[in-house]
């Protein structure tokens, strides 16, 4: 079986507080993610031919209706190594104002201080890997 290669963006949004949002997966949407993983920063895989900062602002407006108020910094590669594919993720550190519209794939959402989310237990491993880049 070939492996699959796919990108992805995320990002840490934070808001005028200095808090940044975590989204809940819907685990109707989301039945393979394990529990103690169900909280996640916003983000997705990239649609091919797209700039990727035009990804991250679609992946930010679809499952938050909320736009960046400045340009993004990249903060963090990643690989992610499966059987089946190679996600290469990118994480990016950038600004919001306002609250999240969530999408059908999250159920709910929270402001976290940084120190927070190094203690939120059900936090996704990828994105506690970026924290300590902030």
């Amino acid at each position: 079986m070939e492996l699959q290669l796919q990108v992805g963006v995320k990002i840490l949004l934070k808001n005028k507080k200095g808090k940044f949002l975590l989204l809940h997966r819907n685990w109707d949407k989301y039945p393979e993610v394990k529990k103690d993983q169900s909280w996640d920063i916003v983000g997705g895989r990239i649609e091919k031919g797209t700039p990727l900062l035009e990804n991250l602002k679609r992946e930010i407006f679809e499952e938050t209706k909320l736009n960046l108020t400045k340009e993004p910094k990249l903060i963090s590669a990643q690989d992610i190594l499966r059987t089946d594919k190679h996600v290469v993720r990118l994480t990016y550190l950038g600004e919001i104002e306002g609250e999240p519209v969530l999408d059908e794939f999250h159920d709910s959402f929270k402001w976290l201080t940084l120190e927070e989310m190094k203690n939120e237990s059900s936090l996704d491993p990828y994105a506690r890997e970026v924290l300590g880049k902030i």
